[in-house]
């Protein structure tokens, strides 16, 4: 993907940014959703490791800077209407979600309860400390 083809996408409608939902390129599970700005969109795809823009940080942060669990970017597609993106990906090591999953949608609604629907994959405190 070029710069040109970066500049097609439309990233009006969230202030500058576009929904992004990372799955995991082999099973096919999505595995988080995040958000990416131009310049996140571009170091993604210089990299070929996702970079995303925090919200709440209000800065560019590199998925796996301080866990290790890097994304490796496989294939990038946008939706019809150019305002959200999956990208398939190779998630290195044991878990995309900070709360220790294999992926951050591991609850399942029950009845009128969200109940964790899987094991953990990692322990978080070990990897992020406090």
């Amino acid at each position: 993907m070029s710069l040109e083809a970066i500049s097609q996408l439309d990233f009006a409608k969230l202030d500058g940014l576009i929904t992004t939902v990372i799955q995991d390129h082999a099973s096919g599970r999505v595995l988080m959703v995040g958000f990416m700005n131009e310049e996140s969109l571009r170091l993604t795809i210089e990299s070929g490791k996702a970079v995303f823009f925090s919200r709440s940080r209000q800065k560019l942060w590199r998925k796996g800077e301080s866990s290790g669990h890097v994304l490796l970017v496989k294939k990038i597609q946008t939706d019809c209407d150019t305002d959200a993106l999956l990208i398939q990906v190779e998630a290195v090591g044991p878990g995309v979600c900070h709360a220790g999953y294999e992926s951050c949608f591991y609850r399942t609604l029950q009845q009128d309860t969200w109940t964790e629907s899987e094991a953990r994959t990692y322990d978080p405190q070990q990897v992020y400390g406090n």
